[in-house]
């Protein structure tokens, strides 16, 4: 059985070095290497932003989490969709002009260029918080693979952690974001298709050991069978408003997501993109909702020490070696899609924004690949060791990102897009203020009330607003 298991998934992991290898021997220029030089379609780019966006979270922290938490658990992927459709809908065509307006390579390059008073400032800023928690990101995807392999065969979490992160960091070093996003199509698929077939094999399985979904929720307790938790007044309140907080770091924030619409070439791939994108998160969202439900029906809490390997386990007792192989791939590959795109995001902002646009390397294009390459390499390895020290859970760590990165750019994303007003100091007071809260909130006692993801996306809003007002730029920012 193991054996078939073994196969696909080595064969899976030669074939996304393939790809690296292949666009390796490209004449790549450092615009090809940061976004792709304007040569992805567009339907590419929207299956590489959906895998990028999902990622261990959603096969392990998100899967683990409902499993826990009942009904009341779609809230978070609630959250989570509307954010994704309010980006596709209401953000995509603006980065994509912008982008083509000011020929930037990155997010962080885009916000530099339009304050230009504070553009070295505003770049080291947005470098130094991006790469240091997407370096936390990073090394929860990397826990993420070490779990998914020890699962599945029992081989060393350490080992499966190295030997995969090399992996990845090899064909993001080699090919750069062309082939993070082509592997991410693939990758695409193998989710797209796991989350189609794992709930209809997990109802086939209750139905035929004779359970009912509804009374074994019920038989939980602890309000598994309720979509309010069996929660009222405050309570309540505060545990939509936590779980659909994932909301506000769809809003433009995060910067692997957002190169993607960066890199759409016209308005009609943009189209294509954003339908395909919404009807495969529409998929695959309630296909992992269910497999969450289906789960908890099927085995009881304390099955597992670890709820966030239940969907491994589930796997291997439903569904035929051959299938099952797929499906391992499948969770791989949602983790090896987010973090090439976090290391290629670490990699941006230390080569692009840090030593090409700030301190002004005078390198030609080819020397800045073979840099870029280098800074890969050595974040790549920083992360494998922080995923190896850290004992922070997947779902734990992609928060504190999340509230970190995601909300903060967020807020500067939309006063960038949507108030004329907004001040070169506003973003620069939004970006510390928005790190240096995202951190404190999450330690304190606080995020047992309300979620860092929520309270540093209002934090920074009024940061934004308040020191804009106050501190004006004196010379315009680039026209809009």
């Amino acid at each position: 059985m193991q054996t078939v298991i073994y196969v696909e998934i080595i064969l899976y992991l030669l074939a996304m070095l393939a790809i690296g290898i292949y666009f390796s021997k490209k004449d790549l220029t450092h615009n090809d290497y940061f976004l792709g030089g304007n040569k992805v379609p567009g339907w590419v780019l929207a299956f590489s932003e959906r895998a990028t966006g999902e990622s261990a979270y959603m096969f392990l922290g998100a899967i683990g989490f409902i499993y826990v938490a009942g009904l009341s658990g779609i809230w978070v992927l609630s959250g989570m969709f509307f954010g994704v459709l309010a980006s596709w809908l209401f953000l995509s065509k603006r980065f994509m002009m912008e982008q083509q307006k000011y020929k930037v390579n990155s997010l962080t390059d885009y916000i530099a260029v339009k304050f230009p008073e504070h553009a070295d400032i505003i770049r080291w800023l947005a470098s130094i918080v991006m790469v240091f928690f997407f370096v936390c990101y990073l090394a929860a995807q990397f826990s993420g693979m070490g779990k998914t392999i020890y699962s599945i065969s029992g081989f060393s979490i350490t080992w499966g952690t190295i030997i995969i992160a090399m992996i990845i960091i090899a064909y993001s070093c080699l090919g750069g974001f062309m082939s993070v996003v082509w592997t991410d199509a693939v990758q695409s698929f193998l989710m797209l298709f796991s989350f189609i077939i794992i709930p209809i094999v997990a109802f086939m399985e209750i139905k035929n050991q004779g359970l009912s979904v509804s009374a074994e929720l019920s038989l939980r307790g602890g309000g598994a069978d309720s979509w309010t938790g069996g929660l009222n007044g405050l309570a309540l309140g505060a545990m939509l408003f936590t779980n659909f907080s994932w909301f506000f770091g769809w809003l433009g924030g995060q910067p692997q997501l957002s190169s993607r619409f960066m890199a759409i070439t016209t308005e009609k791939e943009r189209v294509t993109g954003r339908n395909m994108a919404i009807i495969w998160t529409m998929i695959v969202y309630v296909g992992a909702f269910l497999s969450a439900i289906f789960a908890s029906a099927l085995y009881s809490q304390g099955t597992l020490a670890d709820p966030e390997m239940i969907l491994p386990h589930m796997i291997f007792e439903i569904l035929p070696p051959w299938v099952a192989g797929i499906i391992i791939a499948g969770i791989l590959a949602a983790i090896m899609s987010t973090a090439s795109s976090q290391l290629l995001v670490i990699t941006t902002s230390i080569s692009e924004d840090i030593i090409h646009k700030t301190l002004r390397w005078n390198i030609t294009s080819k020397k800045l690949v073979h840099l870029s390459r280098f800074v890969a390499l050595i974040s790549g390895i920083i992360g494998i060791i922080i995923s190896l020290k850290s004992e922070s859970v997947i779902y734990s760590l992609v928060s504190f990102a999340w509230a970190g990165i995601g909300n903060t750019f967020s807020v500067v994303v939309l006063l960038i897009f949507f108030w004329k007003r907004v001040s070169g100091i506003g973003v620069i007071a939004t970006i510390i203020v928005g790190a240096v809260s995202a951190v404190a909130w999450s330690l304190s006692p606080l995020e047992a009330i309300v979620s860092a993801k929520a309270a540093t996306f209002f934090i920074c809003l009024f940061v934004g607003i308040a020191f804009s007002l106050l501190y004006p730029d004196k010379e315009p920012k680039a026209a809009a």
